[in-house]
């Protein structure tokens, strides 16, 4: 089934990029009996209610601002709102806020119904005051119209599906609207504030009170990570008391607020940990000098060559064979600088970002459609229909990454831990911390490594050397790293070259530079390796559909500079080697050190196996 998806990148079964088409131009089914007037739209594709209420959610998070916890939260409550419709009329199932048992001669469509006026009214309530209101409401209009529900229909009286369906959204809007979240707020946490003034990104160096906290950045002129404008140019931390939200699968929070607690991150001034606080800043700068295609080497990345990590580390043996076709995997050669831009870029979710927990629904919707003719929960038993599998993937799905969100942002808002970008410029501001007997030296300074990081000298600034450029900085530590932002990203490559320590930047937007929170743990890794368990649950199976997932990179299609060259062909065996791969894609990006995507993994895979574990009580299975 997979063998041909890079002539045919439409048929990918990760399918993240194709969240980007709108909602409509997938088309409608029709799903309710009522309403003559109602007919089927012309070429409209099967899809389930629950489906096409995911997608316009989806759609509505691409428009807002983009706060993966907000979004995983509805995600989780729309989801939920689905299921416990769909489970009142089911004997077996167990309702998640509401546990009804209601009645109709035909299920289906009572199912239908009940589901849409659930979604609906959760998703009009969460979505009317966001940015992309103007589009997102009317979306959810025009989808009930399409459904032939009218969304003037707003009793929670009696038993009529819409009834139904109304009632279980109120008591879900009443049951979270202080679940801990600051909804009536803004989502905001008025108790932080940063102990680091702000790094102004345009200034060379930086000072830091505490070098192993968080700081904000002061960007001139500063964007969302899908392009919409901020007028603050000084960040401010979201989402710093998320740990105390209501979760699906998680125990409560301990005073703490960290509900899954992964150990302190490693520190500077600290015996045990002052070296690989200083090592996770050098390997950021290492991964940081893969980043020029005109100087990289070909590299394999096929599942023979990546992949297969142990939990925690990126050790890539990969996989002697496929185990499907029991053939091993075709070699995928790919220039290293490409390679690294491009999954700094497709794992980051934007422009037009859904944010992770997104990017995972997308991810799923494609799976299932590969298995639309088989699906059976947990890969056994009979199979059900495509409503009975969305919904169920969805509560599993979504329950999980909301924990994620819940437990990742605790660890962030308790060790409020400091960026690579803080680490590096206040570092290499201090000197080198190798040779005491050196030049620059200073015990806090970032680790020499011939190549890599070095002191500007007389004789490396000299003419044809190669601090050359670098002439007036002699004593200042140097770094082999991405060059900086380019004036112009269609016709432009920044590329490597030898750049001050403290002028160095991510590969990241401009007007982006580093997400609005602190780094430890990697969000991408706990919502990534949590998804990904709960799609291995769901499916039966650690394997993408035929052993092969996969995913084409067009020539010229990179967002920050100009590239890449060539094709670059993405390919997984598992969905835990997409979820490893979405953590690294970080450290080439700049955004966080080991830490922070190790035990964002770690984290990721007991919450996905939780979340999974509280499903199928709901789903009346024995877990």
């Amino acid at each position: 089934m997979f063998e041909d998806l890079h002539e045919d990148p439409k048929r990918f079964v990760g399918a993240v990029v194709l969240a980007a088409v709108a909602f409509l131009g997938i088309g409608l089914a029709m799903f309710s009996a009522g309403g003559s007037d109602c007919q089927p739209l012309p070429g409209a594709e099967e899809r389930s209610v629950a489906r096409h209420w995911n997608e316009a959610l989806l759609d509505a998070i691409r428009r807002d601002l983009p706060a993966p916890t907000v979004h995983s939260r509805n995600l989780y409550h729309a989801s939920a709102a689905m299921w416990d419709a769909w489970a009142a009329y089911s004997p077996n199932a167990d309702g998640v806020f509401v546990d009804e048992e209601a009645r109709a001669s035909d299920i289906d469509g009572a199912q239908n119904e009940a589901i849409s006026y659930a979604a609906f009214r959760v998703l009009e309530a969460r979505y009317i005051d966001s940015i992309g209101a103007s589009d997102s409401i009317p979306q959810f209009d025009d989808l009930m119209a399409a459904l032939c529900y009218p969304s003037e229909v707003t009793t929670t009286e009696g038993g009529s599906p819409a009834a139904v369906g109304n009632r279980i959204a109120a008591s879900i809007l009443a049951a979270t609207i202080d679940d801990g979240s600051n909804e009536a707020g803004g989502y905001k946490d008025p108790t932080y504030l940063a102990v680091n003034g702000p790094l102004v990104v345009a200034i060379p160096g930086t000072t830091l009170l505490d070098p192993n906290r968080w700081q904000p950045l002061q960007i001139e002129q500063m964007i969302s990570q899908n392009g919409i404008s901020v007028d603050n140019g000084v960040q401010e931390f979201i989402g710093s008391h998320w740990g105390y939200v209501t979760g699906f699968a998680l125990p409560p929070a301990p005073p703490t607020g960290v509900p899954v607690d992964p150990g302190p991150p490693p520190y500077v001034w600290h015996e045990a940990t002052d070296q690989e606080f200083k090592d996770s800043a050098l390997e950021v700068v290492r991964f940081s000098s893969m980043l020029d295609a005109a100087t990289a080497p070909l590299i394999d990345i096929s599942p023979g060559a990546m992949g297969g990590n142990p939990l925690g580390t990126h050790d890539d043996p990969g996989y002697p064979a496929n185990p499907v076709t029991g053939e091993p995997y075709s070699p995928v050669m790919v220039n290293r600088g490409d390679f690294g831009r491009v999954l700094a870029e497709f794992w980051a979710d934007g422009p037009n970002s859904e944010t992770p927990p997104g990017h995972w629904n997308t991810l799923a919707n494609t799976i299932s459609d590969l298995h639309e003719l088989d699906l059976r929960v947990g890969g056994g038993g009979e199979a059900v229909s495509r409503l009975e599998w969305d919904v169920k993937l969805y509560l599993a799905l979504n329950g999980a990454n909301h924990d994620a969100a819940i437990a990742a942002w605790g660890s962030k808002g308790h060790y409020d831990y400091v960026r690579p970008i803080s680490m590096i410029r206040w570092m290499g501001g201090l000197g080198q911390s190798s040779e005491p007997d050196g030049d620059s030296y200073d015990p806090s300074g970032l680790p020499l490594e011939a190549g890599l990081v070095e002191v500007i000298t007389e004789s490396s600034s000299a003419a044809g050397g190669r601090h050359a450029h670098l002439a007036d900085h002699v004593g200042e530590i140097a770094i082999l790293a991405y060059a900086g932002s380019v004036s112009d990203p269609d016709t432009q490559v920044s590329g490597v070259e030898w750049i001050r320590a403290v002028e160095w930047v991510p590969y990241q937007a401009p007007t982006f530079v580093t997400p609005a929170f602190a780094a430890y743990v990697s969000g991408h890794s706990t919502f990534s390796r949590a998804s990904a368990e709960v799609l291995t649950a769901m499916t039966g199976s650690e394997f993408f559909p035929g052993g092969l997932g996969e995913w084409l990179i067009e020539a010229g299609s990179l967002e920050f500079e100009e590239g890449p060259d060539q094709p670059v062909l993405l390919q997984w065996a598992t969905y835990d080697d997409a979820a490893d791969q979405a953590g690294i894609s970080r450290l080439y990006g700049g955004i966080h050190v080991r830490a922070d995507d190790f035990n964002g993994r770690i984290m990721g895979e007991s919450i996905g196996k939780a979340a999974w574990q509280k499903a199928l009580v709901h789903f009346g299975s024995t877990p």
